[in-house]
């Protein structure tokens, strides 16, 4: 777990194999199961499995609601998967959007992943509107490696 300049890091060893895992990273429709922060609503349209260079829409709320297009940016499978975030209103793109979520997968022994999950704001518009979200983000991302663990135990 770590906090380094612009990136923040959790990490969590899951008791299924990276495969598993990573089918469920790379399937949008998917995502608000496992949703940590509790600010998913959905996809904006139908789920497509995900590969380098794909686009997904993500209706969120946050108080009021909106939506973020996301660009696949990184993808070797099962292995890592990120995407890198934009207000889907023109606007907005001025102030915020940018930042990756960054999903690293590491078979351990057992059969079990390592997963760490990575909020990157390098890329940011205003970092300085996002920065005071580090906490709270950190504890979003510890409650979704936690819920996807959940999922993946399930019958």
């Amino acid at each position: 777990m770590s906090a380094h300049g612009d990136v923040e890091t959790v990490e969590r060893v899951i008791d299924a194999p990276a495969s598993e895992i990573f089918a469920l990273l790379a399937d949008p429709s998917r995502h608000r199961e496992i949703d940590g922060s509790g600010l998913l609503r959905g996809p904006k349209e139908s789920s497509q499995v995900l590969t380098l260079g794909s686009t997904f829409g993500m209706s969120m709320k946050m108080g009021v609601p909106y939506s973020m297009v996301n660009e696949v940016v990184e993808f070797e499978p099962d292995r890592r998967i990120a995407w890198q975030t934009r207000p889907s209103l023109a606007p907005l793109g001025l102030l915020i959007g940018g930042r990756i979520w960054r999903y690293e997968l590491e078979p351990v022994d057992g059969g079990r992943t390592r997963v760490r999950e990575s909020w990157d704001i390098s890329g940011e518009r205003v970092k300085a509107i996002v920065r005071p979200l580090r906490r709270q983000t950190r504890t979003a991302m510890e409650a979704t490696l936690a819920r996807i663990d959940e999922v993946l135990a399930a019958p």
